[in-house]
């Protein structure tokens, strides 16, 4: 009888070595003659724990790790086959806490399944979404998305019926759904790690928002930097077409729907929708003026949606179990479930997925488990590199928008950047106003000049040239780039700078030595 292992091919297990751990469990398991088969899942999302090797016994999938190549034969030695006792093993995965503990809902399949296997996808509830979807109306689909409180999990919190609903009512020839899939804020790995682990759940949400707003085409635009989750959604896209998930007749229905991948050049203005949709249009990818909505005049001059993986991955289980089953969790405003990704200076960094109300002490303390140096936390960003820093003192602050609105941060993509008290904050206001320099399209001038400006300012404070005229005019030049730039990448940059400069004033003092951010 064959023993079921499972081997991560996801981007961060195989940039631990899971490639050369998958090939000597094979290699071992045929010089002792023994019958293993080798499933290449995707991540489980305990990073720290990576490369994460699972065994299918009859009490359930033993987790071993992190495991590499030299500790295979060990492994084998110990009878791991039969979840067997191991320095290495952490007992059934699923009593392990960081997994327990969590809400899994969009990411419920990730590390279960093969990826691209359709027969595991509808085993665990794969294209149930889809087929309540194709017996409702438009607009009672459109209703069930609005009910559930779903907001846009690419970092704005737009309520996604509300988009949804703009684009079903508008008038055109056709319409698009496209996927904001260029992940590019520091410390997030969210969407890679649906698109490289359960690539069929993305594809389901875009048929059913194709549905929802009565178009036939779709695009996911994400980053060339992920090879792995472009290779492993265009193989599950033509699985889906093969399988009539995809085509002219979706699932046997009257519906129509295909959908392609788009490689972006790595603009991170492009993760803007705007400046996205001009990507993939063939032009220079630069901020569109707003109005008109992309809703009403999107991708090629047509209503489209546009949408992060996130929220897409999100709408089959919505679709499944009813609006009304998401709206419970969270708290306030803040529906659902949300993928918050741990990473920086953190013991257990990784994906957690948990519904709106943890406070960031316990994401960072309990749930992280410190800092991997041991040394006390500092700072706390949270939402990319346009995020706020948090202090300890804000540790309470919990999980939601509206109460990050209220704390001078965002949630963003989720992204929870973790430092110690080695950082040095003016020099990671420097860094934010750098990147925005650098990152800038170029459309608008707050945001082209200020952050150049802001360079020079910060610099000028690092040497103590007039410190405290400085910081006032730093201020007035975040204002200005808040309140005048086109989209969030001028806008949010004053967020890093101004929370650095208020929470950590001892960091802005004269004698800062300055290093540049490139080191």
């Amino acid at each position: 009888m064959s023993v079921t292992v499972f081997v991560p091919r996801d981007a961060a297990a195989l940039a631990v070595g899971a490639d050369k751990v998958a090939v000597a469990i094979e290699r071992e398991a045929k010089a002792r003659n023994l019958d293993v088969t080798i499933v290449r899942n995707g991540s489980r999302g305990m990073l720290w724990l990576e490369v994460l090797v699972e065994v299918r016994t009859k009490d359930g999938r033993f987790a071993y790790g992190p495991v590499k190549s030299s500790d295979v034969a060990g492994l084998f030695d110990a009878d791991f086959l039969s979840g067997a006792s191991h320095p290495l093993c952490h007992g059934l995965t699923k009593e392990i806490p960081y997994l327990k503990n969590q809400t899994r809902l969009t990411f419920s399949r990730c590390g279960i399944t093969d990826p691209l296997s359709l027969e595991d996808y509808k085993h665990y509830q794969g294209l149930t979404g889809l087929t309540k979807a194709i017996a409702m109306t438009p607009a009672e689909i459109v209703k069930q998305v609005t009910d559930s409180g779903l907001r846009g999990r690419g970092g704005a919190g737009f309520p996604t019926g509300i988009k949804w609903k703009t684009v079903g009512d508008a008038e055109a020839d056709q319409k698009y759904i496209v996927c904001n899939a260029d992940e590019g804020d520091s410390g997030t790995f969210a969407d890679r790690m649906i698109m490289e682990g359960d690539p069929f759940v993305l594809i389901e949400g875009m048929a059913i928002a194709a549905i929802a707003v009565g178009a036939t085409k779709g695009y996911i635009y994400t980053r060339s930097e992920y090879p792995h989750a472009i290779a492993t959604m265009r193989d599950a896209i033509e699985i889906a077409r093969k399988d009539g998930i995809l085509g002219t007749s979706v699932l046997g229905s009257a519906y129509a729907f295909d959908l392609d991948v788009r490689e972006g050049a790595g603009a991170y203005v492009c993760g803007e929708e705007t400046s996205l949709l001009n990507s993939l249009e063939g032009k220079r990818g630069i901020v569109r003026a707003k109005p008109p909505l992309p809703a009403l005049e999107g991708l090629f001059g047509k209503p489209t949606v546009v949408n992060n993986v996130i929220s897409l991955a999100s709408v089959p289980v919505i679709m499944d179990r009813g609006a009304q089953f998401y709206r419970d969790f969270g708290v306030g405003r803040s529906h659902g479930t949300i993928p918050i990704q741990l990473a920086g200076n953190l013991k257990h960094g990784g994906l957690y997925e948990t519904a709106f109300g943890v406070t960031l002490g316990e994401l960072i303390h309990e749930i992280g488990g410190g800092t991997i140096s041991g040394r006390p936390v500092k700072a706390v960003q949270v939402g990319g590199p346009l995020g706020a820093y948090f202090p300890p003192s804000l540790f309470d602050t919990v999980f939601d928008y509206e109460a990050f609105t209220a704390a001078g941060g965002l949630i963003g993509h989720a992204g929870v950047v973790v430092f110690d008290d080695s950082v040095d904050m003016l020099h990671q206001a420097r860094f934010a106003m750098e990147f925005c320099a650098v990152e800038s399209c170029g459309k608008c001038t707050p945001c082209r000049i200020g952050s150049t400006r802001g360079v020079e300012t910060v610099d000028r404070i690092a040497k103590g040239i007039e410190p405290e005229k400085n910081k006032a005019l730093l201020e007035d030049l975040c204002n200005t780039m808040k309140f005048g730039s086109l989209c969030a990448l001028g806008g949010f940059t004053p967020y890093p700078v101004m929370s650095a400069m208020r929470h950590f004033p001892d960091d802005f003092a004269p004698a800062t030595p300055l290093v540049e951010a490139a080191e």
